[in-house]
C-alpha cells in the first residue's frame, strides 16, 4: 500500500496529484527549485524538499536529487506527473533500485516507446498502420512535403516541415542541433507530412494482470507549433472508426507488455465525406506517451473516472474489472497560455497579479453536475518564470453536448480576470466561438488556416476607447480617496471653471489620450458626448450610452492597468505626463523580447547578413526562438555568447545597414510554426532532456 508519495513535478499537475492522494488519505511529498518556493504545490503538499537551483537541468530533472528527495522525506512511491522525468527510463529504474513503488509503466517500456524510430517498427510488427520512414538523403520529388523529426523529442521540439528539396539539409542540420540541445539525441527522421488531418488518441489504463481499457478518445487536433491548445472528448469519428482506433491502442500495449495510465495517439485522414460527418479513412500510429496526459481531464468528465487514483490502483497491484464506462455528455478543454498569439506565440512572463475565473464547479476533479472545472498551479501574485512552461491553467466545462460545452467554456474564459502577462485567452474564446469549430471541421491546420479571423479577434476600438475613460475616471476617485486634505471634495473639483483633465493609455501600439471634467453632478467625458456616467468608485465605473448601462471593473498595477467589463478584458500601460530619459541604442540593435538562454549562435562579428536570416536562437519558456535579422547588413557587434542568461531587453547584436539603420526589438519567431500531423505528446516535455513542463 502506497502511504507517502513524492510528486515528482510542479504547477498544476502536482496539484491535482495532491488533490487525488488527499481523498485517498495518501502522503504527499513535493520538491521545488528556487524560483518555485512560493508555489501553491509547495504549500499544498504535506512535506516539501528543496532543489536548490532554478534551471530545469539543475532541479526537476535531476535523478538523482529527486530520488535523493524521495528518501529523505520517507516517501515510499513516486509519480512523475507530466513532462521532466515523467518518460525517462533513467528515472523509473533509479527509482525502483531506491526500492520506491514508481507510478509508471516499467523503465523498459518507457525505453522503447521513446524512440519514435524503435516504437514505430514495434508497432507496425503488430499489425496497427504507421507513416512510413523516409530517407531524408533520397526523397524523391514527390515525397515532398515531409516532417522532419526528433527521434527522443516532445513538445513540437526538433520538428520542421519541408517542402522543397533544396530546404531539407537546412531543416536536417537545425533539427539536430535542436533535438540534440533539448533531448541530448540527435537523432531525426523523416515521414510524409499530411496537410490536412486530425489527431486523435486513446486513452487506455493497462493493470498487471493482463487487462487493458481502451478508456475512450480525444480530438486534439487545435495545435500552435505541433502542441495541442483544446482538447475534447470524445471525438467526432464514427463508432466503427472508434472502434478500429480502439483495436489499435489495445494492440500497442499488449505488444509492449504496457502497465499503467497512458495514450496511443493517432493521425486520422479525411475519408471523402462532408467535414464533421465523422467519414474517416486511414489512420496512423504517431505515438505512445507512456504517463498521464495534459489532457485528461476531458476523459476523466465523460467517464467519470479519477485517472491518477487508478494509476496509484494499478501501482499496488490492483486489477481493472468488467469494462471501462461509456462517455456520458462532452468535455473540452482549453489550455490557457502566457503567451502572445499576435507575436508568434511569444512565451509572457512576469508577475500574474489576479487569477480569477468565476464559476467554477470543481478544482482538479469531476464536477458533480454539468460546468466548469479548473485545474491550475497559479494564484494571485504568481511569477510565471521563463524557465517552465508558460501554460497557467486549464479550464474545462463538462455540458450534456458539445455546443453547449463551447458555448459555457467560451463564457468562462471570456469573463475570467487574469492580470499581467498577455494570454492566448482572446484567441481561445475565438475558436470555441468559431463556426467552423462549432461545425466540427476541426483539423491540425485549423489555427493557421484561420489566423487571419481569430488573431483579430480581441477588444474593438470602441472597448478600448470606454475602458481607458473609465480608466482615468477610476484613477481620479483613487487620487481622491487618498487625499490627506479635502478628501470629500468631488473628484477633479474646481471652484472656478478650469480646463479639462486629461490621461493617456498606451494598448498595443496606439495611444488613447481622454479627457473628464467636474461638474455639479460628477465627473463627465469631454470627448463622449454620447457617454454619461453612472457611478464611479477607485475599482468601478458605471457608464451608460445610448440608454445601456455597462459595468467597468478597474484594476491598477505598477505599469498597468487593467479593464473588464462585458466588451471585453483591456490591458492599459499608463503614458506618463513628462517623458523619462532612455538610453540610446546603436541603429541596428536587436535587443532580447524576452528573458531566455542563449541556445545558438549562427553567425560572428563581421559576417554579412540578409533579411530574415536567423542570428541566434533564445530559449525560453521551453520554446526555442529564432532571433533573425532585421535587414541585410553586418553583424558588426554580437554581445552574447551560447549558454548566456539574458534578460528583456538587453542588447543581443548589432546589424550595420548600408544605407539606413534600425532600432528596436529583436523578431523572435518559433521554430515550428506550421499547423499539422505532430509526434511530440502534448507538449508538456521531454523524454531524456533538458525540458521544462
Amino acid at each position: 500500500m502506497i502511504t507517502n508519495l513524492l510528486v515528482a513535478n510542479r504547477g498544476e499537475i502536482a496539484l491535482r496529484i495532491v488533490s487525488t492522494c488527499r481523498e485517498w488519505g495518501v502522503g504527499t511529498v513535493a520538491v521545488y527549485s528556487d524560483p518555485d518556493e512560493g508555489a501553491p504545490h509547495v504549500a499544498a503538499a504535506d512535506a516539501a524538499v528543496h532543489l536548490p537551483g532554478a534551471a530545469p537541468s539543475d532541479t526537476y530533472l535531476r535523478v538523482d536529487a529527486v530520488v535523493s528527495a524521495a528518501l529523505a522525506a520517507g516517501a515510499d512511491a513516486v509519480h512523475p506527473g507530466y513532462g521532466f522525468l515523467s518518460e525517462n527510463a533513467e528515472f523509473a529504474r533509479a527509482v525502483l533500485d531506491a526500492g520506491l513503488v514508481w507510478v509508471g509503466p516499467a523503465p523498459e517500456c518507457i525505453a522503447l516507446m521513446g524512440s519514435k524510430i524503435e516504437s514505430k517498427r514495434v508497432v507496425a510488427a503488430a499489425g496497427v498502420p504507421v507513416l512510413d520512414e523516409l530517407d531524408p538523403e533520397n526523397l524523391t520529388g514527390d515525397e515532398f512535403p515531409v516532417l522532419v523529426k526528433a527521434s527522443a523529442g516532445g513538445g513540437g521540439r526538433g520538428m520542421r516541415v519541408v517542402r522543397r528539396r533544396a530546404e531539407i539539409a537546412e531543416a536536417l542540420a537545425a533539427a539536430r542541433a535542436e533535438a540534440a540541445s533539448a533531448f541530448g539525441d540527435a537523432a531525426v527522421f523523416c515521414e510524409r507530412y499530411l496537410e490536412r488531418g486530425r489527431h486523435i488518441e486513446v486513452q487506455v489504463l493497462a493493470d498487471t494482470h493482463g487487462t487493458v481499457w481502451a478508456v475512450g478518445e480525444r480530438e486534439c487536433s487545435i495545435q500552435r507549433r505541433h502542441q495541442k491548445v483544446v482538447e475534447e472528448a470524445p471525438s467526432a469519428v464514427d463508432e466503427t472508426l472508434r472502434q478500429r482506433l480502439f483495436d489499435a491502442a489495445r494492440a500497442v500495449c499488449r505488444a509492449v507488455g504496457y502497465v499503467g495510465a497512458g495514450t496511443v495517439e493517432f493521425l486520422v485522414t479525411d475519408g471523402g465525406g462532408d467535414v464533421g460527418d465523422g467519414e474517416d479513412g486511414e489512420f496512423f500510429f504517431l505515438e505512445m506517451n507512456t504517463r498521464l496526459q495534459v489532457e485528461h481531464p476531458v476523459t476523466e468528465c465523460v467517464t467519470g473516472l479519477d485517472l491518477v487514483a487508478w494509476q496509484l490502483r494499478i501501482a499496488e497491484g490492483s486489477p481493472l474489472h468488467g469494462e471501462p464506462p461509456r462517455p456520458r455528455g462532452h468535455a473540452i478543454e482549453a489550455r490557457l497560455y502566457a503567451e502572445d498569439p499576435r507575436a508568434g506565440w511569444r512565451p509572457c512572463g512576469g508577475t500574474l497579479h489576479r487569477f480569477e475565473v468565476g464559476k467554477v464547479r470543481a478544482e482538479f476533479t469531476v464536477p458533480d453536475r454539468h460546468g466548469i472545472r479548473l485545474d491550475s498551479g497559479v494564484a494571485d501574485g504568481t511569477v510565471v518564470s521563463t524557465h517552465y512552461d508558460p501554460m497557467l491553467a486549464k479550464v474545462i466545462a463538462w455540458g450534456p453536448d458539445r455546443t453547449s460545452a463551447a458555448r459555457m467554456l467560451a463564457g468562462a474564459l471570456a469573463s475570467a480576470r487574469v492580470h499581467g502577462p498577455v494570454t492566448n485567452r482572446d484567441l481561445l474564446v475565438a475558436v470555441l466561438r468559431h463556426p467552423d469549430f462549432l461545425a466540427g471541421d476541426t483539423h491540425t491546420d485549423f489555427l493557421t488556416r484561420h489566423a487571419r479571423d481569430l488573431l483579430a479577434t480581441g477588444p474593438d476600438e470602441d472597448a478600448v476607447r470606454l475602458s481607458a475613460l473609465a480608466a482615468a475616471l477610476a484613477d481620479a476617485e483613487y487620487n481622491r480617496s487618498r487625499a490627506r486634505a479635502l478628501a470629500a471634495l468631488p473628484p477633479a473639483w474646481r471652484n472656478v471653471p478650469s480646463a479639462p483633465q486629461a490621461k493617456t493609455y498606451r494598448h498595443g501600439g496606439d495611444e488613447h489620450t481622454v479627457r473628464y471634467t467636474a461638474t455639479r453632478s460628477g465627473l463627465a467625458p469631454v470627448d463622449d458626448p454620447g457617454v454619461t456616467v453612472a457611478a464611479v468608485t477607485p475599482e468601478h465605473v458605471v457608464l451608460r450610452r445610448d440608454g445601456v448601462r455597462r459595468t467597468f471593473r478597474v484594476a491598477r498595477y505598477p505599469g498597468q492597468v487593467v479593464v473588464d467589463s462585458p466588451l471585453g478584458s483591456v490591458s492599459l500601460t499608463p503614458v506618463p505626463r513628462f517623458a523619462g530619459h532612455r538610453a540610446e541604442l546603436a541603429d541596428g540593435s536587436l535587443v532580447a523580447p524576452m528573458p531566455g538562454t542563449v541556445s545558438r549562435l549562427s553567425v560572428s562579428v563581421g559576417d554579412v547578413v540578409r533579411a530574415g536570416q536567423p542570428l541566434l536562437w533564445l530559449e525560453a519558456m521551453k520554446m526555442e526562438h529564432r532571433i533573425a535579422a532585421p535587414a541585410d547588413g553586418v553583424v558588426t557587434s554580437l554581445a552574447v555568447t551560447e549558454g548566456a542568461q539574458v534578460e528583456q531587453d538587453t542588447v543581443l547584436a548589432v546589424v550595420t545597414q548600408a544605407e539606413t539603420g534600425a532600432t528596436g526589438e529583436a523578431e523572435a519567431t518559433g521554430e515550428a510554426g506550421e499547423s499539422g500531423q505532430r509526434q511530440s505528446g502534448d507538449g508538456t516535455g521531454a523524454r531524456t532532456a533538458k525540458e521544462s513542463a
